[in-house]
């Protein structure tokens, strides 16, 4: 059974703030990827393309974390929580909206083997 938990973490900047929001994003990155069940913990920002035309926030993060017990515990982490309260919560953030969503690549009726 998998136990991979997929994040994507979606941020809306306010307005003019999205370059400075995108390199304080990136700068969460060395600590997190640290992280024992850090498997990939990447941000990126949206771009044009004939192809992919679906609205989307512009900038977001890409995480898969080796099982939930790793995701929930780098939520925790100060540097985490900081961002979170100084920038999406505080009046005077770069952030207007976010949207942090976790995922299984298992299917509801997964017929898991059971391992000893």
């Amino acid at each position: 059974m998998s136990k991979k938990v997929y994040c994507l973490a979606q941020f809306q900047p306010k307005p003019g703030q999205q370059d400075k929001l995108f390199k304080l994003l990136q700068s969460l990155e060395p600590n997190s990827q640290r992280e024992d069940g850090c498997l990939q913990y990447l941000v990126t920002r949206h771009i044009p393309s004939p192809f992919a035309e679906g609205e989307s926030f512009p900038i977001i993060f890409n995480e898969i974390w080796q099982d939930m017990a790793s995701f929930e515990a780098h939520c925790q982490r100060q540097e985490i929580q900081q961002f979170f309260e100084t920038q999406c919560v505080a009046e005077d953030g770069m952030v207007e909206k976010w949207n942090v969503c976790v995922y299984s690549d298992e299917p509801a009726d997964f017929d898991a083997p059971v391992l000893d």
